[in-house]
């Protein structure tokens, strides 16, 4: 009698999976073609985080050409957007401890109400100043985001090395030469206004 029960079972669980596979095709079917599920999308490169209400997406940083890296003491852009789905907040400070000496910010502040924020090149605005270390493409390094009211948050961002998609972006502007006030470059930097599109490494 075990033995006929488990002949018994045996069937009824790979006509059950059958089922289960036959139901996804056919609902595949139906949905056609143009099923989003069908369509390709280019997966986010970019670190996505989230402080209060405000939601960071794509956050990475545009490193060298393949085969090279950035050196210390050379400059490297920073790209990211910003929701905001709560009240008004701004963006007040940007650092990279370990690796750059500062972040400059446009206008040293940035006002982030219900519009998104897209800081996602193809030139760039969030500048890592003075690296401490080489980048290479496919290290990660830390950054940290102060916002007014949401708070801080620390994240984990990819370095993308300079090609392929990521060819189209700007490398950041070299420092500034010896004897140069800081942060005089930042009065002729003018902020992305927040409706303009750009490229983003997300598909949609």
């Amino acid at each position: 009698m075990l033995g006929s029960s488990r002949n018994v079972a045996l069937p009824r669980r790979v006509v059950i999976a059958a089922g289960a596979c036959l139901a996804v095709l056919i609902s595949g079917c139906e949905a056609g073609t143009n099923a989003p599920s069908l369509q390709w999308h280019q997966p986010t490169d970019g670190t996505a985080a989230q402080v209060g209400a405000i939601s960071i997406s794509d956050a990475f940083v545009l490193g060298a050409p393949l085969g090279k890296v950035l050196e210390p003491g050379q400059n490297a852009g920073l790209f990211l957007g910003l929701a905001n789905t709560g009240p008004a907040d701004r963006l007040v400070g940007v650092s990279a401890p370990g690796t750059a000496q500062s972040v400059a910010l446009p206008g040293g502040s940035l006002a982030i109400g219900r519009q998104p924020i897209l800081l996602t090149g193809p030139q760039p605005e969030l500048i890592l100043e003075h690296l401490t270390r080489p980048l290479a493409g496919g290290s990660i390094l830390t950054v940290v985001l102060t916002f007014q009211n949401a708070g801080s948050v620390r994240i984990r961002v990819p370095v993308m090395p300079r090609a392929q998609y990521y060819s189209t972006f700007s490398p950041a502007p070299s420092p500034a030469p010896s004897g140069t006030p800081a942060g005089a470059w930042r009065k002729h930097h003018k902020p992305r206004s927040p409706a303009t599109p750009a490229p983003s490494p997300t598909g949609s």
